[in-house]
């Protein structure tokens, strides 16, 4: 096994155990930064695979805008400190049972499918300029319409946070207690 092996299957241990511990962590400001660990795991990946240009795109999309938005919508919501309600067992169970059917599904279709065999003596070339062009390009196998739509998605999230935070906090009944014995 050579040092590049190694270093695939250290990210990938890293990848999968961010994203494990995102999805049980119990407090949700914890399982945000397990979910940022996770993504910063996947652009090492990228950068492993030398595909630089889309390891940048993927720390700063996903970790500097999706992450930090999901970041500060928990505390514009009050919520950064609270835990998680518990699940309970039988739907850990199915979660569980499912995840592992959809892996089985997905390595069984890698397995049996011929297109996914490496027959190119070609090396692969991620040239920037040609990334671009068809990213903001309007034909047939142009990403204008994806790229837009993301943006929209980004602008309501946006929005839906600045609601959020603007909404007044709820006060409950020992809240009206407490504001009723300082008068």
């Amino acid at each position: 096994m050579n040092v590049s092996s190694i270093l695939f299957y250290a990210i990938s241990a890293f990848i999968l155990g961010a994203g494990i511990l995102a999805v049980t962590s119990v407090k949700i400001f914890r399982a945000a930064i397990w979910l940022l660990f996770s993504l910063v795991g996947i652009a090492a990946l990228y950068f492993w695979m030398q595909v630089e240009f889309i390891a940048a795109i993927q720390i700063v999309v996903y970790v500097g805008g999706i992450v930090v938005l999901i970041i500060f919508s928990i505390f514009l919501t009050q919520h950064s400190g609270k835990e998680m309600k518990s699940t309970p067992l039988n739907k850990k169970i199915f979660s569980a049972l499912a995840a592992l059917f959809g892996t089985a599904f997905v390595h069984n279709l890698i397995v049996h499918y011929d297109g996914f065999a490496f027959n190119s003596a070609e090396p692969f070339n991620a040239n920037v300029a040609k990334i671009g062009t068809q990213m903001l390009s309007t034909t047939s196998h142009g990403f204008i319409l994806p790229f837009e739509v993301v943006s929209m998605l980004l602008l309501a999230a946006m929005i839906g946070c600045i609601v959020i935070a603007m909404r007044p906090a709820q006060t409950t009944a020992a809240d009206t207690n407490i504001l009723n014995h300082k008068n």
